[in-house]
């Protein structure tokens, strides 16, 4: 049994057209998650731009102003989740089924509005895993793109639970020392024991990193892993996950 490979990018920031540029490089599919507004100030990418995406890639919904649900009332989450949804789906013509929660930051009454919303499943930032978890709606991941230290793996390790089955990402994040080296460990060993590798991160981040040869590089090595029909979207990874 091969790796399933899938990747998701966040914020929907300008730069998530260069990262679309590397993955048809290496012809890997991925999910980006796009709020309508940043209530931060960034720049988010333009319609005719998220259109574009849409032709190659799954489009899945970020909350409309990119923000943390677990901050707001529930009628304010509503909002962000019901019109999110909304807008993206009258900006690509088409139905919008993935949602991503903002940082992470999110209580059950949320996944039950994402529920109501008809999102067929929803991404956390749950790392450290080698499964998709146990419910769809409360997908996780393997790494994010990002040079974490240390100590954010053990804080992400101990507030996530699911101890059991993330001890050995542990493991294997805390062995190295730099973060490139984490991630190429995390996916040899997804790859060794025919596991799920869920890579997501921010292209901003690739900007403020100058880490856009280190992206490139780490694509084509994955495209040298895994065989095309198990490099998913994550509306692609939920479904092979849960149907």
């Amino acid at each position: 049994m091969g790796i399933t490979f899938s990747c998701s990018l966040d914020d929907g920031n300008p730069s998530d057209m260069r990262a679309a540029d590397l993955l048809k490089k290496y012809a890997l599919n991925a999910t980006f998650f796009i709020p309508i507004n940043n209530r931060e100030g960034r720049k988010v990418l333009a319609q005719s731009d998220i259109r574009e995406l849409s032709h190659e890639f799954e489009i899945g919904s970020h909350t409309y102003d990119h923000c943390f649900l677990k901050d707001l009332s529930m009628k304010d989450a509503k909002f962000q989740v019901l019109e999110g949804k909304k807008k993206l789906e009258d900006i690509l013509g088409k139905a919008v089924f993935g949602f991503c929660y903002p940082g992470g930051k999110y209580r059950r009454e949320h996944t039950e509005l994402v529920k109501e919303a008809q999102f067929h499943y929803a991404r956390t930032t749950t790392k450290l895993c080698f499964e998709t978890g146990d419910d769809p709606f409360e997908m996780r991941t393997t790494f994010q793109f990002y040079a974490h230290d240390r100590n954010v793996y053990l804080r992400n390790f101990i507030k996530a639970g699911h101890w059991g089955s993330r001890y050995k990402g542990l493991h294997l994040a805390l062995k190295h020392d730099n973060w490139i080296d984490r991630l190429y460990a995390l996916f040899d060993h997804t790859a060794e024991y025919g596991k799920v590798c869920h890579l997501w991160g921010h292209t901003k981040d690739i900007d403020e990193l100058k880490a856009w040869d280190e992206f490139d590089q780490f694509l084509s090595h994955v495209s040298s892993v895994v065989a095309a029909p198990d490099r998913l979207t994550n509306e692609q990874l939920a479904a092979r996950a849960f149907s």
